[in-house]
């Protein structure tokens, strides 16, 4: 009794207080679908607001997942160009190539077979079945995690382990509103329950919240190490043009478009020029001026005045911006 009533608080807070996104359009079951599974693709590592633009210019050029499976590579990473992790575009694209193919161009409404599509893991396979199938699942993204850690105040190292959080997450309790419910969650830590000053008096499960009563919200996170790399960047400039490369050697920005670089293994003098912060690699970089480029075989040559209509990286287009400043 006491998680339904949990339930229906959170419900009745989102009816009240939900946010108008594109993806949650009063559309087609199909269209809700297609929806939900680009914009998980695009909401993975990325937050909302930034995803809103992307998602509206992309379902405006690719509006159904029949269209997704056939379109270029070209189109396809000029539309995702600045959301960056690239591989995700490419994974949607070989999702709707799978579904087109293996399930009669209907996004499959089980686990396992949404689990057998690229790109998709634990997180985006129950956010699609909770939300485009109203199934009971309640996706664990940052957000529920985030209110689930407080509401229980689960501060050591085993408590806040993906295991444990899994089990807890009972204490929410289920909603024939599924759909709703699992973007309720979502909201609640977005707009509510945020990682620093928590909206508690706003908050509809506060007078339960363990983490309020003890007047306590700091989070303890699961330590990932940051890794120190070290990279030489090479320029090489011709009429006002520079020359890029296909990347076929990192495994960061796999395939795009990027500077020729090489990795250095404890460099010595080494005079850091620029900072990337990629993942939990803390990428520190030299530029180095260089003039013979014959050895390269298919260089790429962009003139910096036309960085716009380029299809490149983030990454690449930083250091150009970079270059001509310096």
């Amino acid at each position: 009794m006491k998680e339904q009533l949990l339930t229906k608080k959170i419900l009745n807070w989102y009816d009240l207080n939900k946010r108008s996104l594109p993806w949650r359009k009063n559309v087609s079951l199909q269209k809700r679908q297609y929806y939900t599974l680009v914009s998980e693709f695009m909401l993975q590592q990325t937050q909302v607001a930034t995803v809103i633009p992307f998602f509206n210019r992309f379902i405006k050029n690719i509006p159904t997942l029949k269209l997704l499976a056939k379109v270029q590579n070209k189109k396809l990473l000029k539309l995702w160009e600045g959301l960056g992790y690239y591989s995700r575009a490419k994974n949607l694209k070989k999702t709707a190539q799978t579904v087109t193919k293996n399930f009669k161009g209907k996004i499959p409404n089980n686990y396992e077979d949404l689990l057998s599509l690229p790109g998709v893991g634990n997180y985006t396979a129950s956010a699609i079945l909770a939300i485009a199938f109203n199934k009971p699942y309640i996706p664990l993204d940052g957000n529920i995690e985030r209110v689930l850690k407080r509401y229980l105040y689960l501060k050591k190292e085993k408590d806040i382990q993906k295991d444990n959080l899994i089990k807890k997450k009972s204490i929410f309790g289920t909603s024939s509103r599924s759909s709703d419910y699992a973007q309720a969650l979502m909201e609640l830590g977005a707009l509510i329950c945020k990682p620093t000053n928590p909206l508690c008096n706003q908050c509809p499960i506060s007078k339960n919240c363990k983490s309020l009563q003890k007047k306590d919200f700091n989070l303890t996170k699961n330590n990932k190490k940051n890794i120190d790399k070290y990279f030489l960047l090479k320029v090489y400039k011709k009429d006002q043009n520079y020359l890029l490369i296909k990347n076929t050697k990192f495994n960061f920005l796999k395939n795009l478009t990027i500077f020729p670089m090489e990795e250095l293994s404890k460099p010595k003098n080494f005079n850091k020029n620029l900072n990337f912060k990629m993942s939990n690699m803390n990428m520190n970089i030299e530029i180095k001026y260089l003039k013979n480029s014959r050895k390269f075989q298919s260089p790429y040559w962009i003139d910096e005045k036309k960085l716009h209509s380029y299809m490149l990286p983030s990454f690449t287009k930083k250091i150009v911006k970079y270059l001509e400043k310096n």
